[in-house]
């Protein structure tokens, strides 16, 4: 134990000598006194013992996991800081060990002088008792997918909001993934025992946005012909998720402004207030700032909402993150009985030099295009330019169709037969038509097949609802096997 005047004591354990020999030098030319083990049992001895200061230890040891010694190591001297590392470099890891008692998670590789910092806030911070929450299950599917710095960054901040309920301000370009944080914050936060209700401003028309978040009363407009509960009372007791914000109106804005200052709100046509008890969430694309200054947002409402900010990296700035979320992707449209297909070197070389404008959404729907309509099981650079270009399969590629030419080459044919016949001037309208109708055909047959008849999974694959994807085999004249439902 550290006693008056005294360097403290730092013990390390971490199976890696070469990292223990580095933390032990940067810690000791702090003037730390420095005690390194590679395994978990001598670290409870030490800790058991009464020596040491802190705790760094690695996550992954040959004889216990660092995140197991953790809930022992609080029992039985709940006030000795412990800093937990790892190379296991996601969300559930960091979740784990804020909720089981680290004072701090690192992402490996670290940087010395950041883990210096962290060790000096721990021995100078006043200890705060750590939330009273369940550590998520080992097997549990990861929310998010990522090992970049960049996500890291997000993963420890999320790991530290768990316990709480500050309102938080999700920022990034479409297709991001705002959505999927905001449920991490719920999924593993302290009111996940709660409903996660989701509500998009930009989907909703202006006129009925209040009368959906904060219900409305039996004849408070024309058409209500009864009582309706809002979002608000329905995520009473869990999260609210406010996706697109910045589409939100004013009078819905001054109204949203009165919850977060009062923590209570009225329905629509009613006079009793009613109390929320909701953690709120909100996610843009846009640049609130610049809506502030144009008159179209609220100041005090964003600040009201911005207390945590958030902002997630397109995935242009993590390409290092697209081999693992390619390879998830595959995994989840295999799931769902598409072929299991994967990419060559250079074709995945290619994918993260891309600059994915549609970012991780582009991404995935990329590998439910290459899963169900390529015949090869290991895509190649060919098709991938061919898919990043905006072309479509050819018929080599997918078992027939569309004359065994590529979209462009269609349009092209199909514009040379107009001005061969017609001399100079602008085409048609009807090449638009002609050009749909001889690529659908294919391309519903082909999704059909690739998911061996089921009309759920060929409409998701598409992007059609299901009975619009009914109509078109009925319209189409597309015969259905016998697995179809």
């Amino acid at each position: 134990m550290m006693t008056m005047g005294s360097a403290a004591t730092i013990l390390v354990a971490d199976d890696d000598r070469g990292i223990r020999t580095v933390l032990a030098q940067a810690l000791g030319r702090a003037g730390y006194e420095v005690r390194t083990t590679g395994n978990a049992a001598t670290l409870w001895r030490w800790v058991s013992d009464g020596d040491g200061d802190l705790v760094i230890t690695d996550v992954v040891m040959p004889d216990e996991s660092g995140l197991d010694l953790l809930p022992r190591i609080k029992k039985i001297r709940p006030e000795l800081r412990v800093v937990v590392m790892s190379a296991q470099n996601t969300l559930l890891t960091a979740v784990k060990a804020t909720q089981r008692g680290a004072f701090e998670y690192l992402p490996k590789p670290f940087d010395l002088k950041e883990l210096v910092s962290v060790v000096q806030r721990a021995l100078s911070t006043p200890r705060a008792m750590p939330a009273n929450t369940t550590a998520p299950d080992e097997e549990e599917k990861l929310p998010l997918i990522g090992r970049s710095a960049a996500m890291q960054e997000i993963y420890r901040t999320l790991a530290r909001l768990m316990g709480t309920d500050l309102t938080v301000m999700i920022t990034g370009e479409s297709g991001t993934g705002k959505e999927l944080v905001a449920r991490a914050l719920h999924d593993y936060g302290k009111r996940r025992n709660g409903p996660f209700v989701a509500i998009n401003m930009a989907a909703i028309p202006r006129e009925l946005i209040e009368s959906e978040l904060f219900g409305h009363e039996k004849g408070a407009f024309t058409g209500a012909t009864q009582r309706n509960t809002g979002r608000f009372e329905q995520a009473e007791g869990g999260t609210l998720f406010l996706d697109e914000i910045g589409d939100m109106p004013p009078e819905a804005q001054t109204r949203l402004l009165r919850v977060l200052q009062e923590g209570e709100y009225t329905s629509v046509g009613g006079r009793t207030p009613i109390r929320a008890n909701v953690r709120i969430v909100a996610a843009t694309h846009r640049d609130l700032t610049q809506l502030i200054r144009q008159g179209l947002f609220r100041e005090d409402l964003f600040y009201r909402l911005n207390v945590v900010p958030i902002r997630l990296p397109p995935l242009r700035e993590r390409s290092e993150d697209i081999p693992e979320l390619f390879r998830h992707f595959l995994a989840l449209a295999a799931a769902d009985g598409l072929p299991s297909k994967s990419v060559d070197t250079q074709a995945m070389e290619r994918l993260k030099k891309y600059r994915w404008p549609g970012n991780v959404r582009e991404l995935e729907n990329l590998v439910r295009r290459l899963a169900a309509l390529y015949s090869q099981e290991v895509i190649g650079i060919e098709v991938i330019e061919q898919e990043l270009a905006g072309g479509a399969p050819h018929a080599d590629s997918i078992g027939g169709g569309v004359e065994g030419e590529g979209l462009a080459a269609m349009v092209e044919r199909h514009l040379r037969d107009y001005f061969g016949n017609h001399g100079d001037g602008l085409p048609p309208a009807g090449v638009y038509d002609r050009v749909i109708r001889e690529v659908e055909k294919p391309l519903v047959s082909i999704a059909m097949e690739a998911t061996r008849g089921n009309q759920i999974k060929a409409a998701h694959l598409l992007g059609l609802n299901r009975n619009t994807l009914r109509k078109k085999l009925k319209d189409l004249d597309i015969q259905i096997g016998r697995n179809s439902k």
